[in-house]
């Protein structure tokens, strides 16, 4: 096993693209702070997976739901990266296969909620997300029963303009209907 050294400063782009991949962890970078957490929990992985194909059955020509990419929230320095579960963006984009997205590039950008996300998924990541602009945001709840929550952003800020569990329909960005209650059926 070998082992990176940790840097003494703030993360680069550059330091962040010679990171290991690493299937055990998810990596997040925060102000240059390099922020690690365990993979998501099996449940949580189905959920993202079935949200995106939902999305992929309903979504206009001219778009794609993508899973689990990395978004430049702020090029720095210092440098902020997220990665959506998932991420609604122009298939145009999609097929320049960047190896991550703008901010400007999405249409929408969902969290599932898992165990120690929450706070960062809530109220963290909404003010980031609406500070760059994204149009979009999804806050998806897997405890039972499981509930999504949509946001479109106005005039700065995240409105709600949905809510349920069952089948949840919302109109923004494009009109979808998400079965909550199938979301975490492997």
């Amino acid at each position: 096993m070998s082992t990176m050294p940790w840097p003494d400063h703030l993360f680069t782009l550059e330091e962040w693209d010679a990171l290991p991949e690493d299937k055990s962890r998810h990596f997040e970078l925060v102000e240059g702070v390099l922020l690690v957490a365990p993979r998501p929990a099996p449940k949580h992985q189905v959920a993202m997976a079935n949200l995106r194909s939902c999305l992929k059955e309903q979504l206009p020509a001219g778009v794609v739901a993508v899973q689990d990419v990395d978004v430049v929230i702020d090029p720095g320095p210092p440098l902020s990266l997220r990665a959506p579960d998932v991420v609604v963006v122009p298939a145009e984009r999609y097929w320049e296969h960047p190896s991550r997205f703008n901010p400007d590039d999405l249409h929408l950008a969902v969290e599932i909620v898992s165990p120690g996300t929450g706070r960062t998924d809530r109220v963290f990541k909404p003010i980031e997300y609406a500070k760059v602009g994204i149009p979009h945001y999804w806050v998806v709840e897997l405890d039972e029963p499981a509930t999504l929550i949509a946001f479109s952003l106005v005039a700065g800020r995240y409105k709600q303009i949905a809510q349920g569990t069952g089948k949840v329909q919302v109109p923004e960005p494009f009109p979808v209907t998400v079965d909550m209650t199938t979301l975490i059926n492997p």
